[in-house]
């Protein structure tokens, strides 16, 4: 640094006395300074003498600390990373300490700047911040905007065509707007009654506004069921916690909501409000947090720092839109029915002429034989053409009655002639002249003949029924019979040989008529009816027929019966019958007869129907004591717990042995009543244990000896231990189980349960016997049983947690139930919407839901009968069954 100071000349004086200031040295000390500050000033003072060591000592100790301090900064200043590392560790609590105003101003620019570069190197980066916040936003303001056109629309479309529609119309010329504004101006007629400000976390109730002549029941309580409502349908369909209530519809009532930060806004509108009051009733909402929400964050149902609230929740009752009453438009409605009224005529006599002349052609379309191809109406004139048949009817004379004016109407007919099955039996009847044996008829759009008819006409009729074969109906002819002898005579003969045939025993070989005389020949049973005497009252002369039948053994079960009851002379006892072809006999004979029936049966066994002799019982002493005995094995056999090993019959005495349970039955019992003689039986049975379940119960009784409170019994061959037990004898039945399992048995004790300490048995008996009411219909609990589920809640979570301390855990089943009102669907359907009910509120009273169970069970288990004067309010109850695990 230079400088323009003049070269300063010190004069030369002695100091007057030792008390004043020596000036001389005080001259060498300023020049030392000003050398030390600009080295400049050395060159320009002349005279002074080189510096005193004794002035940097005095430098060091008078500016050395802050010379460094000035060294060390300015090397942090040259030194851009320890530069950016110091101001890096002061900025936070620089701009802590830093007004917010100036603050904001100073990084402004900077932030600016700093968004918009990164935007440009990366827009994606400001899409991925802003996505989660935007997009739910934008996506219920579209919603909102659709609802909003689908309203207008379907309002429009609902009055288009009404009398307020053309109304309207006219008012929406006239005023210039558009007609869905005016619709909607009419129509959507509402008033928002409540209004209800709910805390978001809590569910409490922050303030609620009434508007006039509108009736409500406890606020609080209306506001506690609209959480638990949100809270039940969050717990049963995981539904996402930011999510909420939204729309509610009760017949004429919309219950609407808006959810904010820290408080939800419900507002319950009656009537059809637009899709624009959402927006307004948010606007209010956003207000109140903009204004409180600090105040609405910290709510814990001190509502004295919320005071303003009210006041803006009043501008949402006081939204409503009412019909207007304005004057009905008498002159437009008059000038509209002058110009109405004579087109309306013309168009009526228009209309009616049509229909007149429509009426003809649908008639004509009708008349068989008549087929319409063409027809029009112009300038007043009716022209119809198409085919008609000779024989159909005259369409000038169907004119008649149909008040249409003939001399309007131009036709235009070609002949033909039509298929139609009434039309062709005409010109059959014409052509064939049928004698009067026959007659024809339609049935089923086919021409039938029936009748007697010579041969001549039959031909005739034949040909005819050839040539309408390739269009026309079918002419059936099959039912003429030819009324000549030689035909009566075949026809009599085919009937005489059909009922040779359809007798048993005759097999008609070879039948034939020549020269007027008739051969037949075949064979015949002796025991089958005589052909000769079947002859009688077919019309068959018997000189002219010539037979030749050669005698053969039928197999016809019938025969084989005479044959067998003339060679085996059945006695009385036993009696032989056909069942199903074959040959039964049935009763008691002794063995000779016995062994000549098989030798028959064998003889029948090579082509005729089987005899069977098993149903013949042999009546010998010999046979009946061996069926008795076998009778006695049988019965042995069936019980349970004996094993019949060996079993034979020598000399007339019965010998059997095997095994026996001792707790079977005793066989020397079983031998009453089988006609055995106890004296010619001797038995050897060996004891052993069965496996059969019900003697293993039995030892199981015995050996465990189960207390009352355990019942023992056998489900699908398994034994099954139910019931309360203490620990020890639980302990006793898991050995016997180990046990039975080695051999193939099993005793399940998984249902038996310890026995509950006498503390948790008295709790549980208290909360079983409670019971939550419901009014008729209703899926929520009327006000008065609040203090039941709040007693009811402490009870549950007192007894789950004693369970805890007993090591066992504790589960509740809420089951709903319903009174005999409305269809069963509906029934099951309040039950189980009462018991979801009861755990929301019990889950807000701090059960643990984990241990609450619900079930609709409908009418299916009352409480008392619905005859009783109490008994439909018992039967709308919400239970509670209490299990332990």
């Amino acid at each position: 640094m230079t400088s323009t100071v003049d070269p300063i000349s010190l004069p030369q004086r002695t100091a007057s006395n030792d008390t004043e200031i020596d000036r001389e040295a005080l001259a060498r000390l300023l020049i030392e300074i000003a050398r030390n500050v600009d080295p400049d000033y050395r060159a320009r003072l002349d005279g002074i003498p080189t510096a005193d060591p004794r002035m940097e000592t005095l430098r060091q100790l008078l500016v050395g600390r802050e010379i460094s301090e000035l060294s060390r900064v300015t090397h942090l200043l040259d030194e851009p990373e320890q530069l950016a590392a110091a101001v890096g560790s002061v900025l936070p609590s620089a701009a802590a300490r830093a007004l917010h105003a100036q603050l904001g101003e100073a990084l402004a620019p900077a932030v600016e700047r700093a968004v918009q570069r990164s935007i440009q190197k990366s827009p994606r980066t400001l899409t991925d911040i802003l996505y989660p916040v935007f997009l739910p936003a934008i996506r219920k303001s579209i919603g909102e905007k659709i609802d909003q056109t689908f309203q207008s629309l379907n309002e429009t479309l609902r009055h288009i065509f009404t009398w307020h529609g053309l109304k309207w119309r006219l008012e929406a010329w006239r005023t210039g707007a558009s007609f869905s504004e005016v619709v909607l101006k009419h129509s959507l007629v509402y008033r928002v009654e409540h209004v209800f400000l709910i805390n978001r976390n809590s569910g409490l109730l922050i303030a609620h506004v009434t508007a006039d002549n509108a009736t409500s029941e406890d606020p609080q309580l209306i506001s506690s069921m609209l959480s638990a409502i949100q809270d039940f349908v969050k717990d049963s369909f995981n539904e996402k916690e930011q999510s909420g209530l939204d729309t509610i519809r009760f017949g004429e009532l919309r219950l609407w909501s808006e959810v904010g930060p820290f408080a939800t806004l419900v507002a319950v509108i009656r009537g059809n409000p637009p899709e624009e009051l959402h927006e307004i009733i948010r606007d209010v909402l956003l207000r109140i947090h903009d204004e409180c929400s600090q105040a609405l964050e910290q709510f814990d149902g001190d509502s004295s720092q919320l005071a303003g609230v009210e006041t803006q929740l009043q501008t949402c009752v006081e939204l409503k839109q009412e019909e207007s009453n304005q004057g009905f438009p008498w002159l437009v409605v008059a000038a509209v029915l002058l110009v109405l009224i004579p087109a309306g005529g013309w168009f009526f006599l228009s209309w009616q002429s049509g229909q007149r002349w429509q009426a003809y052609v649908s008639r004509l379309g009708t008349q068989p034989g008549i087929i319409v191809a063409e027809q029009k109406v112009r300038d007043g004139q009716f022209y119809i053409a198409g085919l008609r048949d000779p024989l159909a009817a005259d369409p000038q004379s169907l004119l008649a009655g149909t008040q249409v004016d003939p001399a309007r109407v131009h036709s235009r007919w070609q002949f033909y002639q039509s298929l139609d099955p009434e039309f062709v039996l005409k010109r059959l009847m014409v052509s064939l002249t049928p004698p009067k044996s026959v007659r024809l008829s339609i049935v089923n759009h086919r021409i039938v003949a029936e009748g007697e008819a010579s041969d001549s006409w039959i031909d005739r009729a034949r040909a005819a029924a050839r040539q309408l074969s390739a269009g026309g109906p079918e002419f059936d002819i099959s039912r003429v019979r030819d009324v000549s002898p030689e035909a009566r005579a075949a026809e009599h003969w085919q009937t005489y040989v059909s009922r040779l045939e359809a007798q048993p025993g005759i097999i008609v070989a070879q039948q034939t008529a020549r020269g007027g005389h008739f051969y037949i020949s075949g064979l015949r049973d002796p025991l089958a009816a005589d052909p000769q005497a079947l002859l009688s009252g077919t019309e068959v002369d018997p000189a002219r027929v010539h037979s030749q039948w050669q005698f053969y053994q039928s197999l016809d079960p019938e025969f084989v019966l005479k044959r067998l009851m003339v060679s085996l002379t059945p006695p009385k006892s036993v009696r032989l019958s056909i069942v199903e072809d074959r040959i039964v006999a049935e009763g008691e004979a002794p063995d000779t007869w016995i062994d000549r029936a098989r030798a028959a049966a064998r003889q029948l066994s090579a082509g005729g129907p089987e005899f069977d002799i098993s149903k013949v019982r042999d009546v010998s002493p010999e046979a009946r004591a061996a069926e008795h005995w076998q009778t006695y094995v049988s019965r042995l056999e069936a019980q349970a717990g004996i094993i019949v090993a060996q079993q034979t019959a020598r000399g007339g005495h019965f010998y059997i042995s095997g095994l026996r349970d001792p707790q079977a039955a005793n066989p020397q019992a079983l031998l009453s009543g089988t006609g055995v003689d106890p004296a010619r039986v001797h038995s050897q049975w060996q004891f052993y244990q069965s496996l059969d379940p019900k003697f293993v119960l039995k030892r199981l009784m015995a050996s465990l000896s189960p207390p009352d409170s355990v019942r023992l019994s056998i489900i699908k061959d398994r034994i099954v231990a139910q019931g309360e037990a203490p620990a020890a004898w639980i302990d006793r039945a898991r050995v016997a189980a180990q046990q039975l399992s080695a051999d193939g048995l099993s005793l399940e004790i998984s249902e038996l349960r310890e026995l509950t300490p006498p503390e948790l048995t008295h709790l549980r008996e208290a909360i079983q016997a409670v019971d939550i009411f419901f009014d008729s219909g209703k899926a929520v609990p009327g006000p008065e049983q609040l203090p039941v589920l709040d007693k009811l809640a402490n009870q549950l979570k007192q007894l789950a947690k004693d369970a805890r301390k007993a090591g066992v855990t504790a589960q509740f089943m809420l089951t709903g139930h319903s009174d005999e009102t409305g269809r069963e669907t509906a029934k099951l359907s309040i039950s189980a919407a009462r018991a979801e009910t009861v755990r929301a509120l019990l889950k807000k009273r701090g059960v643990d839901p984990e241990l609450l169970l619900v079930r609709g069970a409908g009418t299916f288990e009352p409480a008392e009968t619905e005859n009783s004067r109490t008994g439909s309010s018992a039967n709308r109850r919400v239970s509670v069954t209490v299990n332990f695990h």
